[in-house]
């Protein structure tokens, strides 16, 4: 078997409100886009993909170092970006909650955790390179 594409599919209450963030706020380009009297979809393009897997210990500790305690349901998306700071406000400004303002981690990155318009959790990093 040969996985040629990971796919996340989200379904929202405002659809105008998720397609402007994530595709105008966020800048992630449409790909492609159907709309018939049965509903409305739209593929937004990203760079690349990862499926991360972590137990429960795992995922309660990285919602204590970048947030304080836990917070996350079972799915949360990461968004790895240049500057986690100036892209938190960003966000916040165009509709996201802001749950943690950036936060360096242990493994070296600088997260922040924010809600967006749909709910979902969603993680910023900007990775810091090699401790020194």
């Amino acid at each position: 078997m040969s996985v040629k594409e990971l796919r996340l599919v989200v379904t929202v209450d405002d659809y105008d409100a998720a397609v402007t963030f994530y595709r105008d706020v966020v800048g992630l380009p449409e790909r492609e886009s159907y709309s018939t009297e049965d509903g409305r979809v739209m593929i937004l393009d990203v760079e690349r993909a990862t499926l991360e897997l972590a137990d429960r210990n795992q995922a309660e500790f990285i919602d204590r170092v970048e947030v304080g305690r836990r917070v996350a349901g079972k799915y949360r998306v990461a968004l790895e970006v240049e500057d986690s700071a100036a892209t938190t406000q960003l966000l916040a400004g165009n509709g996201a909650t802001v749950i943690a303002e950036p936060t360096r981690t242990p493994w070296n990155s600088l997260n922040a955790r924010l809600e967006t318009p749909g709910g979902i959790q969603l993680t910023l990093f900007e990775e810091l390179g090699e401790q020194q």
